[in-house]
């Protein structure tokens, strides 16, 4: 594995090398100069430190829920929150619902042992992914109870290659892995792993808990949405925007608003210059200023992070972006408001998409003329669209509860 230790230093080194030329490298960089001696400050001897570690903001609302339900079920511990991308930290970095929030330092043996001897935590939490070697070795020597939460496997990783042995170790790490369903408990058990526990995708309750809070509505959204129905897009990539624009221009009953998953100046003044070169007229919205234009717009384009999982709650269609890369995002914040939904054809990897399938709440579509038909046939068929809408909600519903089952296991040892 020393190989695996120069791997992670040369990765550092890298990232340190571009930053002056990239704003997430850079990120990466600053927020974790002087780490160790930031926690020394916050984190006192006496704290009593639960560890919870997401990758990045989708893991973050993973995990959300269980730090909630955790710091309501054990008020007198700390929870110390890590991210290892910007895109996360960045985001999240003053979320209340932590005491402690810093960057995960990299996977070296001297920083992960500077890391655990300053935060002592008595458990550690990963949020679906994140198998770091010396992190999970030495909590483990440690006698530190270290689980992952809500996991998904499958045969293509590299637990289940015949040359996958090492990495087989690390989930022997794990006091405990609580995965998503029945197939990655089997893949588990076929290599030896049993310390599993199948208790569903914790996404499930983070998005009933974002109904559930969702407060009062947003008159601006509201106003712009009318009374002819909204489309909702969100986190698109380029492909997801040329079906998005075609919509747009078939579909001039409609209103559109439409979330890019990267933002910036030049991708968003491009987007907007497609969308209304169809004919409909289109608004930037950043959640702050209102623009005098937002009642006459047709088209919302959402510039800013952070407001698509509540703007979901003013739609009656959506559409998900991501399908024409490595895989869709987030399906559940929009079914749980109750909307049919569309996606790319890559998809499969991911087990509420293809439940949601099954249930006749959602569909794939691999190019504009399809997406056009699933409109279509729900704007001639109101009925549809109502049928549709009701099995996107009960699917989201019938998935609650992760979050109970991992506490009541208890994460805490007596």
């Amino acid at each position: 594995m020393i190989l695996y230790d120069l791997a992670i230093e040369l990765y550092g080194l890298a990232v340190r090398m571009v930053s002056p030329f990239n704003p997430k490298a850079e990120a990466w960089t600053k927020g974790r100069r002087d780490i160790f001696a930031r926690m020394r400050e916050a984190i006192s001897p006496d704290d009593r430190v639960v560890w919870f570690h997401a990758a990045s903001l989708g893991e973050f609302e993973q995990g959300r829920p269980l730090m909630e339900a955790f710091r309501k079920r054990y008020p007198e511990h700390k929870i110390l929150l890590t991210f290892f991308s910007p895109s996360g930290y960045e985001v999240r970095k003053d979320y209340e619902g932590a005491d402690y929030i810093f960057y995960l330092p990299s996977d070296t043996p001297g920083r992960v042992r500077r890391f655990l001897d300053i935060a002592r935590p008595e458990a550690a939490v990963f949020v679906k992914y994140e198998f770091w070697k010396n992190y999970l070795t030495q909590l483990h020597s440690r006698g530190i109870p270290t689980y992952v939460v809500s996991a998904v496997f499958d045969s293509s990783q590299l637990f289940f290659r015949r040359f996958g042995g090492p990495y087989r170790k690390l989930l022997r790490l794990f006091d405990r892995l609580f995965v998503q369903n029945e197939r990655s408990r089997e893949l588990l058990a076929s290599i030896g792993i049993t310390d599993v526990t199948v208790c569903g995708d914790t996404r499930f309750d983070r998005v009933i808990q974002i109904v559930r809070e969702a407060g009062l509505p947003d008159r601006r959204i509201v106003d712009f949405a009318g009374a002819g129905g909204l489309f909702i897009a969100g986190s698109t990539w380029p492909p997801d925007d040329d079906i998005i624009v075609s919509l747009i221009e078939r579909y001039p009953q409609m209103r559109f608003l439409v979330a890019p998953h990267e933002l910036g100046e030049a991708k968003i003044s491009s987007l907007c210059e497609r969308i209304t070169a169809t004919g409909a007229s289109v608004v930037r919205f950043t959640g702050n200023d209102v623009p005098e234009t937002l009642a006459s717009a047709r088209v919302m384009v959402l510039d800013t992070i952070g407001q698509l999982s509540l703007a979901y709650r003013y739609g009656s269609v959506a559409y998900i972006g991501g399908g024409f890369g490595v895989g869709i995002h987030n399906t559940l914040e929009a079914a749980t408001f109750g909307m049919p939904i569309a996606f790319g054809p890559n998809y499969k990897r991911f087990s509420e998409a293809v439940g949601l399938i099954e249930a006749g709440a959602a569909r794939s579509v691999s190019n504009a003329g399809e997406a056009a038909v699933w409109l279509g046939e729900m704007l001639d068929t109101p009925s549809l669209l109502e049928q549709r809408a009701r099995a996107a909600e009960s699917f989201v519903m019938s998935g609650e509860g992760a979050v109970d089952k991992i506490l009541d296991y208890g994460l805490l040892r007596s």
